[in-house]
C-alpha cells in the first residue's frame, strides 16, 4: 500500500467480530467506486473475541485494509487516537464498527472540508438534514441529550451532537489535535472538539442519515457518569495548561 492516500477510514473495534465484517465489506464496496485512493484502518482495542481474526481474514479480499493492535483494552478514545496518528490519508474519517452511518453519507460529510469551509466536519443526528430509518430507544435519546447538555454548557457551546461516531479531519488537524488528546474513554470526541475550538479550527456540523443498532454497548447510567467525569477532567486540563501549546485559563 502507498504511504500516501487521499482518504483514511479509522474504525475502532472492541469485541466486534460479528458487527465488523459487514461494515468493512460495505465500506470497501463504496470506496471502490470512488476516485480517491483510500485505506481502511481497524484499530483493535485489546479485544478478547475473534475481532483480529476476522480483520485478518477480510484483508485477503480487501487490499486497502490494515490492522493496528493495542495490547490491552484502553478505551475508544485511545483506539481512535492511535488510528488517526497512524493513518496516511490527507482526509481522515472515524466511523463506528456497527456501520450505523452509511458509507454513502461520506461525500456529504467531507463536502465542507473539500470546499475549504472547515478543517473538521462532524456528523450530526440533530442538524438540518439528519434522518434515521430506525429510531433510538427513548433511554438512548435521553442519554445523548443529557450528555450534550453537560457538554454544551461547559466546553463546546453551539455543537448539537458531539457524540456521533462519524467525524472527518484534515491530516493537519488530525495530527495536531490527536497528538494533544489525553482522554481514552467516551468523552474523547468532546476533548478533540474543545481543543479544536481553542486551536482555531473551523468545525462544520453536517446532518446525516444513520441507523440505530440495538446491540449498542452503552450503559446509560455508568457511561453518562463517565462522560461527565471526563468532561470535568477536560475542563480542568484546559484551565491548568496541561495541553502543550495552549495557554492556561482558556475554559
Amino acid at each position: 500500500m502507498s504511504s500516501f492516500v487521499d482518504l483514511s477510514i479509522i474504525v475502532p473495534a472492541y469485541n466486534e467480530e460479528h458487527r465488523l465484517p459487514p461494515t468493512l465489506e460495505r465500506l470497501h464496496r463504496f470506496l471502490q467506486r470512488q476516485p480517491l485512493r483510500y485505506e481502511i484502518v481497524v484499530v483493535d482495542d485489546g479485544s478478547r473475541d475473534g475481532t483480529c481474526r476476522v480483520v485478518e481474514e477480510a484483508m485477503r479480499g480487501i487490499a486497502n485494509l490494515r490492522l493496528e493492535r493495542q495490547g490491552a483494552n484502553q478505551g475508544k478514545g485511545a483506539a481512535v487516537r492511535r488510528g488517526m496518528l497512524a493513518a496516511h490519508g490527507q482526509l481522515r474519517v472515524m466511523c463506528d464498527a456497527d456501520g450505523s452511518m452509511p458509507p454513502e453519507e461520506m461525500p456529504r460529510l467531507l463536502a465542507p472540508i473539500i470546499a475549504c469551509q472547515a478543517e473538521i466536519a462532524i456528523g450530526s443526528r440533530y442538524a438540518e438534514g439528519a434522518k434515521t430509518a430506525i429510531r433510538q430507544p427513548r433511554y438512548r435519546v435521553l442519554w445523548s441529550r443529557l450528555c450534550n447538555k453537560v457538554i454544551q454548557r461547559s466546553l463546546v457551546p453551539g455543537v448539537r451532537d458531539t457524540q456521533c461516531g462519524f467525524k472527518a479531519f484534515t491530516a493537519e488537524a488530525a495530527r495536531d489535535l490527536f497528538a494533544l488528546g489525553r482522554i481514552d474513554g467516551w468523552a474523547f470526541d468532546l476533548e478533540i472538539l474543545a481543543l479544536a475550538r481553542r486551536r482555531g479550527y473551523a468545525i462544520a456540523e453536517v446532518g446525516v442519515e444513520w441507523t440505530d443498532d440495538r446491540r449498542s454497548k452503552i450503559n446509560p447510567l455508568k457511561d453518562l457518569w463517565n462522560v461527565i467525569r471526563e468532561a470535568l477532567l477536560i475542563r480542568r486540563n484546559l484551565r491548568t495548561g496541561v495541553y502543550r501549546g495552549l495557554p492556561a485559563h482558556v475554559a
